[in-house]
């Protein structure tokens, strides 16, 4: 048995990596490292040193290949009688999903998330993904939504973010069938950004993640991504016009804005001030989080 911690975090010019870290199991991943992956977006909003993360898996072979069933066997979503499951909190008679509360904390992320998806990803390595920004991965990578082939049904709230990255009928064709999903069509298909060899993979996250980060004001980036993911939830563009207007407000009179004005009039790099800890706008947030029920 490897004494490796089963993930890795680390902080690096301002971009952390989140790494699985059980090659020797493809990475799947039992419930500790799913409750140590909620820790790793508290600890990734509460630093300011952090302006963007990047999600991955160690070795070659597999990002994730989803939970590990040999741990408990046929028992594995039946959290009931899995004896390191039973101190889980239930709500209503129901014990909420690991999964989708990983994929919902990643969704309140107020950093950009890059997935680099470096080999195969099964289950919860295939939905695990949806909710981070940008998806880049190894033109070796495979996907498969493989829960109709095992009697269970998609998780990670996936059957949300699924279908507004590659549309219902992509998404119902690839659950339905279960099918391994080549890099080449996921890339058609947009849930992929771009492929890359297998060697390059962690060298282009790391590209895109500076492109992110690099002169942009970091509270500016956690209010854009929290708007941009937000409005995919209402009904009229009235509702993106409200929060805009706030948005435009509060950003206006901060000192971020001043700073970016004088340095683009100045011709030169921007030194923002605001924090993302200290100086987010008074009405963020500006949305009611739904409760479990």
């Amino acid at each position: 048995m490897s004494d490796a911690p089963p993930l890795l975090y680390a902080v690096e010019d301002g971009i952390a990596t989140i790494t699985l870290n059980r090659p020797e199991k493809m990475n799947s991943v039992t419930y500790p490292m799913m409750m140590g992956l909620l820790d790793a977006f508290d600890k990734t909003d509460a630093d300011d040193d952090v302006k963007a993360v990047i999600v991955t898996g160690a070795g070659e072979r597999a990002f994730c290949a989803g939970a590990d069933l040999q741990a408990a066997g046929g028992n594995t979503f039946d959290y009931k009688n899995r004896a390191d499951m039973r101190d889980r909190e239930m709500i209503n008679g129901i014990y909420p999903d690991s999964g989708g509360r990983i994929a919902l904390r990643i969704f309140r992320s107020l950093k950009p998330v890059i997935g680099a998806i470096n080999g195969v990803g099964v289950g919860f390595g295939a939905t695990s993904i949806l909710p981070m920004d940008v998806r880049i991965a190894a033109d070796t990578a495979r996907l498969r939504y493989v829960f109709t082939r095992l009697g269970l049904v998609p998780e990670a709230a996936s059957a949300w973010f699924l279908p507004r990255i590659v549309g219902i009928s992509t998404a119902l064709d690839w659950t339905y069938s279960g099918r391994m999903i080549g890099a080449q069509e996921a890339l058609e298909r947009g849930l992929f950004r771009s492929l890359h060899p297998q060697a390059d993979l962690m060298s282009a996250a790391r590209d895109i993640a500076r492109s992110y980060v690099d002169g942009t004001a970091p509270v500016s980036i956690a209010l854009t991504r929290q708007m941009m993911w937000q409005m995919m939830t209402v009904g009229h563009p009235m509702d993106a016009h409200r929060i805009d207007s706030r948005a435009v407000n509060a950003r206006g009179k901060a000192a971020d804005a001043r700073e970016g004005i004088t340095a683009f009039a100045e011709k030169r790099s921007p030194d923002f001030p605001d924090r993302v800890s200290k100086d987010m706008p008074d009405f963020f947030p500006w949305w009611e989080e739904p409760e479990f029920q």
